[in-house]
């Protein structure tokens, strides 16, 4: 697994210029794919990761830097920082996400439960702390794609439990992370329903709808610094959501 490779002249020129470094981590399809697209065309060096030949090719395609990681893999996570060595990033977004839909009724799965855990949970535990030193460099933000079925206060349904029970644990890293980390702003944040493979073909947001709401979101946050924001679950525009 290879890291980086040296930056190009337009990579230190680019630096020289202040260009922002975002991580992304998860990127390969969907809300991460779309924002690999906009950061890049919005000057932004972006550093996207994917676990499969496929989405490293898609995303070199759009001028972002790779890395190949499968963050529900502790071997490969456990890489990243040996990756990365070096880096100051501004941003940081934790996008990797997979759903099972089985309602509550239904007992998961061994494999069904591992595969949402180990993605949803696991991987941002055991990818965040190796990419904190990175961003406080800069003292700037790590974000974590939640959901607003991870919500309990707002929970009326059973549907997707699991999804559920795995975005209420992820808001709980976010909490942790940031009580931890006071040079850096650690937040939840939701995307929306999205026209994606997850969310389906009658969600009422395009991927790139979702997509510039969260950046534009994101980039106040950054600009800002308000403290309010540390530890915090936001709406894709910016409004808090309850836990």
């Amino acid at each position: 697994m290879s890291g980086l490779k040296p930056p190009t002249h337009s990579h230190r020129s680019a630096k020289l210029n202040n260009m922002k470094t975002i991580l992304l981590i998860g990127a390969s399809r969907g809300i991460g794919y779309e924002l690999t697209r906009q950061y890049i065309e919005d000057g932004w060096r972006v550093i996207a990761t994917a676990r499969s030949d496929d989405g490293i090719a898609n995303l070199k395609a759009l001028g972002a830097q790779t890395l190949r990681l499968d963050v529900a893999d502790p071997a490969s996570n456990s890489g990243l920082s040996r990756q990365l060595e070096g880096e100051k990033i501004d941003l940081a977004i934790y996008v990797a996400g997979v759903v099972d839909r089985n309602s509550a009724s239904t007992p998961p799965t061994r494999d069904s439960f591992d595969a949402v855990m180990h993605t949803n949970v696991m991987g941002a535990m055991q990818v965040i702390p190796q990419i904190v030193p990175m961003v406080q460099e800069t003292q700037g933000l790590i974000a974590c794609i939640s959901s607003i079925m991870g919500s309990q206060q707002e929970t009326t349904s059973g549907n997707a439990a699991l999804y559920r029970v795995s975005k209420a644990a992820l808001n709980m890293v976010v909490r942790c992370t940031q009580a931890e980390q006071p040079d850096v702003t650690v937040l939840a944040i939701h995307p929306g329903w999205v026209q994606t493979d997850m969310g389906g073909a009658a969600a009422p947001l395009t991927p790139e709808q979702s997509a510039s709401s969260l950046r534009q979101t994101l980039s106040h946050i950054l600009e800002q610094r308000d403290p309010a924001h540390r530890g915090a679950f936001l709406n894709h525009d910016g409004n808090p959501l309850p836990w």
